[in-house]
């Protein structure tokens, strides 16, 4: 395949006009909202943190070292980890303002050519996402030998998509952890102002109305959510503050004394096994700093940096601070509840503060609730998980997204783990180790993007590992320890959502490696003539395929038992590549299949994981301009000797969408006006000789002037567009071929079958109008 230049001046196009510089007032909107998106879930940990680290490993005694090592170790890790490594590192790795582990492998991808998306051209490589974060420069060293071993080797590449489907996995287990053990924790504090025979019976069918609340209000979308819920975390960030301050100056204000790491070193001295063992509750202080990450398509990095070292850090660290020092005076506790925060809140103040915790609960789980969603949409888009239909609820920020069927399954199962355990001990189990499960793999991926994509020194990048990694791995053995006491709920969910996305990705990757396969030559389509009985009927006939270069197996199927096809035929094909968003300049691949007088082309539409595909009246027009737009092109570099002997290749040409390309050819349809669209004041038209049923009519620049054969076949393919289109779409029934291993009859008979009847139709075939479709059925035997 041969790449053409653009139509339009892509080199040319300066980022810095079309991403203009944030004010300062948009920047500190974003991080009053983010506040209640991304937030709530880091602000709710007071509520659980020392309930769960003194549970059962530890006791408090009256030397106050448990209670000193435990403050110590969780400020020590709220500083390293949500402060030091995300905030200055983690977020720096953002895939063209886009975060989550599938923006690091998209990263990864590019930088590497590890993608295991099978339709990838080097034509996308010209993308200016793909281009802008520095592809271009070259590693060296250490950094191009690793380059070279990952895009050898498969098997290293197929371990760096499992690395990434498995912080996937987690992150969607946290999504139904995180919910119960915020509301859960919450609802706790009834225990302390209903009587202990009465709260037992409260707690859980409280939780549960909670939670279904909660789910609830997804579908209104993050920007409402986010300024209904931003007030909640702003209250409740004051209120838990300015507790702990009253907690210090009233109980012990030496406290602060107790943030140095000695204290941790006589913690770990004296509890040794039961100290290790409880720091799967001390992990749970930086549960939901992954969202800080996750949901940066949502905000800016720079708004969720202010929020987070500006008002939530020192928020936490008073927090904390304030228990503690209350604790170290309270060492003889006779309530049931034990040690938990709603001891050291003033009695007087208890009923607000439950108030405004139970908010700050529902505010919490909206963080990793609004990271799922993100993070299902970029490995569906990349072909690692079964459509799902997704709702876009804000018509000006693209990420903000609402998927129904992610919703309501992530509410039953919080729903089953809230009524099962009904404590938050197991809970708090399984949610650390789902949290530092995803730590690891970030910090894993992220060494990789400091050598392959940022181009740094491996040193810095085995720093990198050994420093953080060291860290989570501690939290992560503490985590395991407690595998049977809770900590297998993450591990369950991950291994049946991970089942799910490698079905789905070996089905999906076997059906194009048949197509491919047994795509059909360019010889065999210009074999085809009225001699032999094919009959070209007017209209433009859509075939959709997936391949890029080849004519698909479908049509050959479609041809040989209907032998006729329309006077105009595109081969089109909607594919995602590994960036985060497509520009309109550059959203289709226009090319000609066979010579001229055939009238058959190629459009490749090309979008982004995060993109959008647009309504079918928009994208038939689209395709019809990007065609005429591509003919009109194709005269000016007819004498260009490049491409004088290149009459078997596909020569592509990238073509805006008709919005981008102000200056290109407009098409108007029946009684659209020339006043409804801009510039036309040097656009001639092209009429058709007679007035048929539906009248369209193109409006082509004056300048440059177009050849005649260019003018007829922009007439051909005008009066093709008044015929109507047809749209034909393939529906494929895979099986595994005779001889096949019992294992793959099981996944690929039983389970992607299943996924493809129940998964949603892809969003351009729901476009398209159900009138104009015809679908050819076809086994594929793979």
């Amino acid at each position: 395949m041969i790449l053409r230049r653009p139509v339009m001046d892509i080199q040319g196009w300066n980022p810095n006009n079309a991403k203009k510089k944030e004010s300062w007032r948009a920047v500190l909107t974003l991080a009053y909202q983010s506040l209640g998106v991304v937030y709530g879930d880091l602000s709710t940990s007071p509520l659980y943190v020392y309930k769960s680290t003194f549970a059962e490993d530890i006791k408090h005694s009256e030397s106050n070292e448990e209670i000193y090592g435990v403050l110590s170790f969780v400020f020590w890790t709220l500083t390293l980890i949500p402060l030091l490594k995300y905030v200055f590192i983690v977020l720096r790795a953002d895939d063209n303002g886009e975060g989550g582990t599938f923006a690091l492998y998209s990263l990864l991808c590019r930088h590497a050519r590890v993608s295991t998306l099978p339709n990838g051209q080097l034509a996308d490589e010209e993308l200016y996402e793909y281009r802008k974060d520095g592809s271009a420069s070259g590693n060296k060293g250490l950094g191009l030998s690793l380059k070279s071993i990952l895009e050898k080797h498969k098997l290293l590449q197929k371990i760096l998509l499992a690395l990434a489907l498995i912080g996937t996995c987690m992150v969607i287990g946290d999504g139904v952890l995180t919910p119960a053990i915020s509301v859960f924790s919450a609802v706790s504090g009834l225990e302390l102002v209903v009587s202990k025979h009465h709260h037992q019976y409260i707690e859980v069918p409280v939780a549960c109305i909670i939670l279904v609340f909660l789910f609830y209000l997804q579908h209104y979308g993050t920007h409402r959510i986010g300024f209904l819920f931003a007030p909640v975390v702003i209250t409740w960030l004051f209120c838990i503050s300015a507790i702990g301050v009253y907690n210090i100056f009233q109980w012990n204000p030496n406290v602060y004394q107790a943030l140095s790491p000695y204290y941790m070193y006589k913690f770990l001295k004296k509890t040794r096994k039961g100290g290790w063992m409880s720091l799967g509750g001390i992990l749970l202080c930086i549960t939901g700093s992954e969202a800080m990450f996750a949901d940066l398509g949502h905000f800016s990095q720079l708004s969720i940096k202010i929020a987070f070292s500006c008002v939530v850090y020192p928020s936490l660290i008073l927090a904390y601070m304030g228990q503690a020092a209350y604790l170290s005076k309270h060492h003889v506790i006779e309530s049931y509840y034990r040690i938990g925060f709603y001891e050291s809140v003033p009695e007087k103040i208890r009923w607000p503060v439950l108030a405004i915790a139970i908010l700050a609960a529902v505010v919490g789980s909206q963080a990793i609730i609004t990271g799922t969603f993100s993070i299902i949409k970029q490995c569906s888009a990349l072909g690692c998980f079964p459509r799902v239909r997704i709702i876009h609820t804000s018509s000006k920020i693209c990420g903000q997204i609402y998927i129904p069927a992610i919703n309501w399954t992530l509410m039953l199962l919080g729903l089953a783990v809230t009524i099962g355990f009904r404590d938050t001990k197991r809970i708090s189990n399984a949610s650390g180790l789902a949290v530092i499960t995803v730590m690891l793999v970030t910090t894993c991926l992220m060494s990789l993007v400091i050598v392959l994509c940022w181009n740094r020194s491996v040193v810095f990048a085995i720093c990198f590992i050994f420093f953080f990694g060291s860290i989570e791995a501690l939290y992560f053995s503490a985590s395991l320890i407690k595998f049977l006491d809770g900590a297998w709920v993450p591990v369950a969910l991950s291994f049946i959502f991970l089942a799910i996305m490698y079905i789905w990705h070996y089905g999906t990757f076997k059906k194009y490696e048949f197509d491919l396969h047994n795509k059909v030559s360019i010889d065999w389509l210009l074999g085809l003539s009225p001699d032999l009985g094919i009959v070209r009927v007017r209209g433009i006939g859509l075939v959709h395929t997936e391949l890029v270069s080849g004519i698909p197996a479908i049509f050959s199927h479609f041809v040989t038992n209907l032998p006729a096809f329309h006077q105009v035929l595109v081969l089109f094909c909607v594919k995602y590549v590994p960036v985060p968003h497509v520009r309109p300049e550059e959203r289709f691949l226009v090319g000609r299949i066979g010579p001229k007088g055939y009238r058959v082309y190629r459009c490749i539409v090309r979008y982004g994981y995060r993109d959008s595909v647009t309504d079918d009246v928009e994208f038939e027009r689209d395709l019809v301009c990007s065609i005429a737009e591509f003919i009109r092109s194709e005269g000016e570099e007819c004498d260009n000797p490049l491409y004088q002997n290149l009459e078997n290749e596909e020569k592509m040409t990238v073509i805006g969408t008709t919005s981008a390309h102000t200056s290109g050819i407009k098409m108007l349809e029946n009684d659209e006006k020339l006043s409804d669209i801009a510039s036309v004041m040097e656009l001639g038209e092209i009429h058709s000789p007679d007035i048929p049923r539906k009248r369209v009519r193109f409006l082509v620049p004056e300048s440059p002037q177009i050849d005649s054969d260019a003018r007829a076949e922009l007439r051909e393919l005008m009066e093709a567009r008044e015929a109507g289109m047809a749209f034909i779409l393939g529906h494929c029934y895979v099986k595994a071929k005779s001889g096949s291993s019992l294992m793959k009859r099981v996944v690929i008979n039983l389970g992607y079958d299943f996924l493809r009847r129940n998964c949603t139709s892809p969003t351009y075939a729901l476009n398209l109008p159900r009138a104009s479709t015809l679908e050819v059925g076809m086994i594929y035997l793979v």
